[in-house]
């Protein structure tokens, strides 16, 4: 029998969505490391909400283009499972940090055409698992390495063939989850914007939706 899809809820920010997220069996939670973002949360936030998590759930750090001293300060502080690398990180950044701090890796690749999926071979030595997310229009104002509410041709990886587990993102939501797993044959995927009604602001519903279709899917 196949396991359920994986479902991780990024950009989580208080107690109550975490444990929304948890109850509706997300096996991932996302806590956002990046200022600019309308999901960014502190240390010592993304500690409290860490604590909050069964062992069976995942706490994943995101963070992009990090210095070194937020990587510890993160690796200390917060106690992730996981880190996700949302920036330009090259294949030896990933290769530094994994070594520096102990911890699985996963690397973004932003997708906007084929190219984009091909490069992601750069980082199959040094990275524990891959994302796959649409890169943001050129023309879209103010974008984020991510949560932009944007989706990609998934055509494009369902042809590919990483070496890597991996995971889906951009543009996901309740409606279209499913249809994005029958096309792309993700056995992971990874929510934010989706399940929101404004940047930041989680919906207990839409959560709970997201999970249910992916995991029925």
């Amino acid at each position: 029998m196949t396991s359920p899809t994986a479902v991780k809820i990024c950009g989580l920010s208080t107690p109550n969505m975490v444990h929304v997220a948890v109850d509706a069996g997300a096996t991932h939670v996302g806590f956002m490391f990046y200022a600019r973002s309308p999901r960014n949360v502190t240390l010592e936030q993304a500690a409290e909400l860490r604590a909050l998590l069964p062992e069976t759930v995942q706490a994943v750090a995101i963070m992009v283009n990090p210095d070194d001293a937020l990587v510890d300060e993160i690796a200390q502080t917060v106690k992730p499972d996981l880190l996700q690398l949302h920036g330009s990180e090259t294949p030896e950044r990933v290769a530094a940090i994994k070594t520096r701090t102990g911890l699985p890796v996963m690397k973004v690749i932003s997708v906007a055409d084929a190219a984009d999926v091909a490069a992601a071979n750069i980082y199959e030595k040094v990275a524990d698992l891959l994302l796959f997310d649409a890169k943001p229009p050129k023309s879209m104002a103010n974008a984020l390495p991510g949560g932009n509410a944007v989706s990609f041709d998934w055509s494009l990886i369902a042809d590919a063939d990483p070496q890597l587990p991996w995971m889906l993102s951009g543009g996901l939501t309740p409606d279209n989850v499913a249809d994005a797993l029958a096309r792309t044959g993700a056995r992971m995927v990874d929510v934010s914007s989706g399940v929101e009604d404004a940047p930041g602001r989680k919906n207990e519903a839409l959560i709970r939706a997201f999970v249910k279709a992916a995991q029925s899917a």
